[in-house]
């Protein structure tokens, strides 16, 4: 089990500018995550996305994180 705090700690010390926010939508393994971060500027919505399946790869791989619905953006 992971926790919303733990989840927002390993994205932020992957995009340290980002802002996390974190929902549960279905016990503690299902999870709304949407980052907000000026790291995204120029990339593609893949490539954003990557960048934070890539802070949370260990987590989708043990399945401490089951499903994972992203939303990333820049900020306004």
């Amino acid at each position: 089990m992971i926790t919303k705090k733990e989840v927002i700690n390993l994205i932020k010390k992957k995009i340290p500018s980002s802002q996390v926010f974190v929902k549960n939508i279905k016990g503690n393994d299902h999870l709304e995550v949407t980052v907000i971060a000026y790291e995204f500027n120029g990339l593609s919505l893949v490539k954003q996305h990557q960048l934070v399946y890539s802070a949370l790869k260990e987590e989708l791989a043990s399945e401490a994180i089951h499903a994972l619905a992203l939303k990333t953006q820049t900020p306004n």
